[in-house]
């Protein structure tokens, strides 16, 4: 929605008994983006029928905010957030993982598949594409505003708040499974000789068995992670 539009009132005209969903979502705003709707300051859920002349006020997702007995759009905010990402967003997944994010991506994912897992599995769909989000079964999913991967994933933690939840290097950034200590004698067939000689501590992913060490990339990484957390905002009080 165009930002001069934010927090303030506007007109919109529409024609029959729309549902306050397809409304909202005509003006350009996924149904996924809303967690609370107030007609007239009554609470009401997508369904609620517009008749012409009310007052409708428009809430963002809260979900580090539990509004649960006020909000009659969903049952609760996904507290132990996860998320599932569209095609176009690799690298951005990779980020989410390096942080400790449980974050599903292939980038032969159809939409429906994307809608298969948010639903079944409770994740939150990340996309550029709102049209996604405009589907009936998705009730959790965030259009993301920044295009690049450094800005998205700031973005990401700072929209939902998971300042606390950063576990750098505890997830294969390649495939999302979580990482275990593994002494070298273990992985010895998966590195390169040098790599034997120069390093001892290692990292192995369950799922797919990719072995990880503190090499050249570790510094670059680990500075990307550093510059996340000093953006982080001041605690209160």
């Amino acid at each position: 929605m165009p930002s001069e539009l934010h927090k303030t009132a506007f007109l919109k005209e529409f024609s029959g008994t729309p549902s306050v969903k397809d409304t909202i979502e005509a003006i350009g705003v996924p149904h996924t983006e809303v967690d609370l709707i107030l007609v007239d300051g009554v609470s009401v859920d997508f369904s609620h029928l517009l008749k012409g002349g009310e007052r409708v006020s428009v809430y963002p997702a809260f979900e580090r905010l539990d509004i649960t007995p006020v909000t009659r759009l969903r049952p609760t905010p996904l507290r132990d957030p996860r998320f599932v990402l569209d095609v176009h967003l690799g690298k951005l997944a990779r980020y989410l993982r390096l942080i400790g994010l449980d974050s599903l991506y292939r980038n032969d994912y159809s939409d429906e598949r994307i809608v298969r897992l948010s639903v079944n599995e409770h994740r939150t769909i990340l996309t550029r594409d709102r049209g996604i989000l405009k589907r009936s079964a998705v009730t959790h999913g965030y259009w993301l505003r920044h295009t690049n991967p450094r800005e998205q994933l700031a973005e990401v933690v700072r929209v939902f708040d998971l300042w606390n939840r950063i576990k750098p290097f505890c997830r294969c950034i390649a495939c999302n499974g979580k990482l275990r200590r593994a002494d070298q004698e273990s992985v010895l067939e998966k590195i390169p000789p040098r790599t034997a000689r120069d390093f001892e501590r290692f990292s192995q992913c369950e799922a797919c068995g990719r072995v990880y060490w503190r090499g050249s990339h570790y510094g670059r990484l680990a500075r990307l992670v550093q510059e996340l957390l000093q953006s982080a905002p001041a605690p209160v009080g």
